[in-house]
């Protein structure tokens, strides 16, 4: 059985990775779960089953390859019951686990969800952990109690150390216990490489196509497929008890079209949650803006606000150059700004996180 140290250093020999120290730092942590998963269970009438070894929460800085060295270890973890999911769709499961639970009169609807998974793998993959909603801080203490109780091991991925999850949330001391709770379950690893592949990858590329034609959509094909190497899945922000889809979602990078996230009902919440949760957008075919489509308009200057303040780097299709984007009606001098926006996250380099 090859280690992941070995696979790793055969991936740089065959020139698909780059060697990376910070990155080859962390691999000990995956061979030690892989290898304590993969040993055989003594059993017996008097033999108590051994504790599950430790999990690890990997941290550290956007671009830096934490999904890649995770997806890595997942692919090797040779039949050993996983799963890989994003931590936004695995906390939607449980809600609507919880609520199908509690309609069969359960008095706590968290433990037969908390059994389900446990029944069903042995390891849960998650990729970019982080607290955003009171509901999930309130329940995710519970949930992650019963599953490592369950013998569950839990690999994770996050922009922030543990002490910085649910940053000063409403009801904060709560959710407290379950930051040491992580301490003391998983092994905390930040990955502070210098580099930044993602911002390496972009760097030197157009990131703002016009016109929208085949030719503009053939561009961002690209683009999503060299950055998220595959279609991704739907992402489900919870934001104050509604739900809010964006299409597509991979390794920090969201894809969605204008109308999307525009045309729809979506508010200043909505898209500071978006701008929260991805470090990358793609966004589809930005259509002429002006009194036709006002309100469309009102969104997109809002989200464009939500990025920029974020320094989530976006990369789009756009009718026209973003001078040339609102040229009538009401809201043209306002429009300005976003235009200057627009120009500057076109940048080099913008959006590397301070």
């Amino acid at each position: 059985m090859k280690s992941l140290k070995e696979t790793y250093d055969a991936m740089i020999a065959a020139g698909s990775l780059q060697a990376d120290p910070a990155q080859e730092a962390v691999l000990p942590e995956f061979d030690r779960i892989r290898e304590a998963l993969l040993t055989p269970v003594k059993k017996g009438l008097f033999r108590k089953a051994p504790e599950p070894p430790k999990g690890l929460y990997l941290w550290g800085g956007v671009g830096r390859g934490k999904s890649m060295l995770m997806d890595l270890f997942v692919e090797h973890l040779d039949g050993i019951p996983a799963r890989r999911v994003h931590f936004h769709a695995f906390m939607q499961e449980i809600h609507s686990a919880m609520h199908e639970a509690r309609k069969t009169g359960v008095d706590d609807a968290i433990a037969p969800v908390a059994a389900d998974v446990a029944a069903s793998v042995r390891l849960l993959a998650f990729d970019e952990m982080q607290i955003t909603d009171i509901t999930d801080a309130m329940i995710v203490g519970r949930l992650f109690q019963a599953l490592f109780a369950a013998g569950v091991v839990v690999v994770t991925t996050s922009n922030r150390p543990p002490d910085a999850l649910y940053k000063d949330g409403l009801n904060r001391n709560l959710f407290v216990p379950f930051i040491e709770l992580i301490k003391e379950r998983m092994v905390v690893h930040e990955l502070a490489s210098p580099t930044d592949y993602r911002q390496d990858r972009l760097a030197g590329s157009q990131v703002y196509f016009t016109p929208v034609n085949a030719h503009s959509r053939d561009a961002m094909d690209a683009v999503w497929n060299d950055l998220a190497g595959g279609a991704g899945e739907p992402l489900i922000l919870r934001v104050k008890g509604r739900d809010v889809e964006i299409p597509h979602y991979r390794n920090g990078m969201a894809r969605a079209r204008f109308h999307a996230l525009c045309g729809a009902a979506l508010g200043p919440a909505d898209y500071l949650a978006l701008a929260d949760a991805v470090r990358v957008l793609l966004l589809d075919d930005i259509p002429q803006l002006g009194r036709t489509n006002f309100n469309e308009a009102k969104r997109f200057v809002t989200l464009i606000d939500a990025l920029y303040e974020a320094r989530v780097r976006l990369i789009c299709s756009a009718a026209a150059a973003p001078e040339m984007l609102y040229l009538e009606g009401e809201g043209t001098f306002e429009f300005e700004r976003t235009a200057s926006r627009l120009r500057e996250m076109q940048a080099e380099g913008w959006g590397v996180q301070p």
